[in-house]
């Protein structure tokens, strides 16, 4: 039996950026400018204050974490909250910063940017190899978002959110995105595509800002098979995670004019009768 219902008492601004790792689930406020971790095994919580909006949150293979905000890249020491600054490749347009990101199986980490004026075409999306180099990886963008690999690694999937679809590209082995194509339209929603995950049978789960629901879609057919509605506007985020990965976690955020009780709230979903596949870390 489906069953949607607000977990940990961490309350966001605007939630973000979820991703399961390790037994735990990580994810960020931007406008809070926190990293989060909520384990749900003894419902313990810890949390990092960056000092910077924060767009999202991987993992590092090495220990750690890496986030991409305001001030482009760093690393993230779990112990001390200590920042250490990679690249920050936009430091002149005070107008845009990083927003959503997701390791791929290979271990780049792939995090765009958005404007926040709207600007169209004046962000990207941008590649950190292991090397700790950073590359463009795809643009013009306006509003970086939601990216995630086929199950067999060979596609990327990605959202810029403005265009109310989704892009796939074949992701070859240097870490180029060749041979762009639109698989998914959105536009029948009237809402925004925001982060998205994938799951073990590779459909995608798309949360909906302003939309108040995550969808799932056949990216193959491009057709949406299910939605389910959030008692949340703001629906920012979606991620696999528990045990056997079968629970789906959407983060929240906290609308500007409507009052909703559990707004910035921490959702789980049991009972899709699906599972996720395991996150991926920064191999640098």
């Amino acid at each position: 039996m489906l069953s949607i219902e607000p977990v940990s008492n961490i309350r966001c601004q605007w939630g973000e950026g979820p991703i399961w790792w390790r037994d735990a689930l990580y994810f960020v406020d931007i406008e809070g400018h926190r990293v989060h971790r909520y384990d749900p095994a003894d419902g313990s919580e810890r949390s990092w204050d960056v000092g910077q909006r924060v767009g999202t949150v991987v993992p590092r293979e090495s220990g750690g974490l890496v986030i991409a905000g305001d001030h482009g890249l760093a690393f993230l020491d779990e112990e001390t909250g200590h920042l250490t600054a990679i690249a920050d490749p936009e430091a002149e347009q005070p107008d845009n910063r990083f927003n959503d990101g997701k390791c791929s199986p290979d271990g780049r980490f792939f995090a765009g940017t958005i404007s926040l004026v709207k600007r169209t075409g004046s962000a990207k999306l941008y590649r950190l190899d292991p090397d700790l180099t950073l590359h463009e990886a795809f643009g013009p963008v306006t509003n970086s978002n939601g990216i995630v690999w086929s199950v067999d690694g060979k596609t990327v999937y990605y959202i810029d959110t403005p265009r109310q679809e989704v892009l796939a590209f074949d992701y070859e082995a240097d870490g180029h995105l060749r041979n762009m194509r639109s698989v998914i339209s959105t536009a029948h929603l009237k809402s925004s595509p925001d982060g998205m995950t994938l799951d073990a049978t590779g459909n995608l789960w798309i949360a909906f800002c302003h939309g108040g629901c995550v969808a799932c879609f056949d990216p193959e057919y491009g057709i949406e098979l299910h939605r389910i509605p959030l008692p949340c506007l703001e629906t920012t985020a979606c991620a696999f995670g528990g045990p056997e990965l079968a629970d789906l976690y959407v983060t929240t955020g906290v609308h500007k004019s409507v009052v909703e009780e559990n707004a910035g709230r921490l959702f789980v979903i049991r009972g899709l009768g699906t599972k996720g596949l395991p996150g991926n870390a920064f191999a640098g």
